[in-house]
């Protein structure tokens, strides 16, 4: 079991974020399709193993990568998309190819629902902290979860302690978690980040795996996942790190997709003393809407290595 203990400035900055990433809720699927699953993923299952016959590691034994080295990797990069860090160790080359593979098949599909539904958990989750507090929240953040002031207790993981230390505590719901909770640590020493399962109901499940090719399924496939997410939600006009947390990635990240975005003439770009403000434009509202069938000028194609191309928007859009 592990006991994360808070102290009074950890509590203060304990805040709620959309997702880890990408990255992590691949890693997240890749570990639930190597279990049993419950009815609320059974249709996404099926629809999985059509696309990926093969699974990502074998069930026993094999030289293949295990669930632990995806997630592994997904710790190293939870909540980033600049692919800074690169991917090493023996086998690097086969979780990066196989998180790829498990991206296009299982979570690509249906991330635009995906993020929908994790930004309904996380304003649910946000009206329990305005009424209750940070305390409020972490007590019923997940039925296996224990909070006894000040520590919370997660079952699973090694027996320790984990002192925060004033840093406070970054809560992202996941989907396709199977544990009642997993503690990352992302790199430059920033704050730990918990994420935490939420499972759909019968009712959600049923929307979250409908098989349609909606404008925004087809927006992806032009831009990318990421920027088009992006561009969703710079209907409302927010700042690079707002736009960062609403995606669940790095400042850094946020800021090189809004350039592409701002060179294809997608969204506007303002700053006011010191704030940049970003908008759609409407070129980039009709692109939403499914009017156009693709911006004025190509985006920029990046072609990264190693990490940075598992990583990359325009690898998983190919």
């Amino acid at each position: 079991m592990q006991r994360i203990h808070f102290d009074a400035a950890d509590l203060a900055r304990t805040r709620l974020r959309t997702t880890a990433g990408p990255l992590v809720e691949t890693a997240f699927a890749v570990g639930l399709l190597g279990r049993g699953v419950g009815a609320p993923y059974a249709r996404w299952r099926s629809q999985v193993g059509k696309r990926l016959p093969r699974r990502p590691y074998p069930l026993h034994g094999g030289t293949a990568p295990g669930p632990d080295a995806f997630l592994a990797c997904a710790e190293r990069h939870a909540g980033d998309e600049t692919g800074a860090a690169p991917v090493r160790g023996p086998g690097a080359r086969q979780v990066s190819d196989e998180l790829t593979a498990v991206w296009r098949a299982a979570v690509a599909p249906y991330w635009d629902r995906l993020r929908a539904y994790l930004e309904a958990e996380c304003e649910a989750r946000g009206r329990i902290m305005m009424a209750g507090g940070a305390e409020q929240l972490l007590a019923t953040l997940h039925p296996r979860t224990v909070w006894r002031a000040p520590v919370l207790e997660i079952p699973g993981g090694p027996d320790e302690d984990i002192r925060l230390g004033g840093r406070g505590l970054v809560l992202v719901p996941s989907v396709f978690l199977h544990r009642a909770a997993r503690l990352m640590t992302p790199p430059a020493g920033g704050p730990p980040v918990l994420a935490f399962a939420a499972p759909p109901d019968a009712a959600r499940a049923a929307a979250l795996w409908e098989e349609s090719d909606p404008p925004s399924q087809s927006l992806g496939a032009l831009v990318g996942q990421t920027r088009a997410a992006a561009l969703r939600a710079l209907r409302a006009t927010c700042t690079t790190g707002q736009l960062a947390d609403q995606l669940g990635i790095s400042a850094a990240g946020a800021s090189q997709h809004t350039a592409v975005l701002r060179e294809t003439g997608l969204i506007t770009t303002r700053r006011i003393r010191n704030t940049v403000l970003h908008t759609v434009t409407p070129l980039g509202v009709a692109l939403l809407d499914g009017r156009v069938a693709r911006p004025q000028r190509p985006p920029v194609a990046v072609r990264p290595r190693g990490a940075a191309a598992l990583m990359s928007p325009a690898r998983w859009a190919s």
